[in-house]
């Protein structure tokens, strides 16, 4: 399996979030699990610039797509 473009760390510091690996298990721990009817983008803890990077990346396929899928994965408890 070929490794995501942007690991995940970059992807929280993207999103302007805390990259370190406490800060991402503090985030996972805060907003896990996500509800099964949200979609990620929807999710009421993101800001709107962060809802809108999310949603873009998906509908574009874009370079973060592979690893927002990640996020979106982790954040349902998988």
């Amino acid at each position: 399996m070929d490794q995501p473009l942007h690991p995940f760390t970059e992807l929280f510091a993207q999103l302007g979030l805390p990259s370190d690996a406490q800060g991402i298990g503090q985030f996972l721990a805060a907003h896990t699990p996500l509800a099964p009817g949200i979609a990620l983008a929807d999710a009421p803890f993101w800001t709107a610039a962060q809802a809108t990077f999310l949603r873009e990346e998906l509908l574009e396929d874009a370079d973060w797509a592979e690893v927002v899928d990640q996020l979106n994965a982790a954040l349902r408890g998988g």
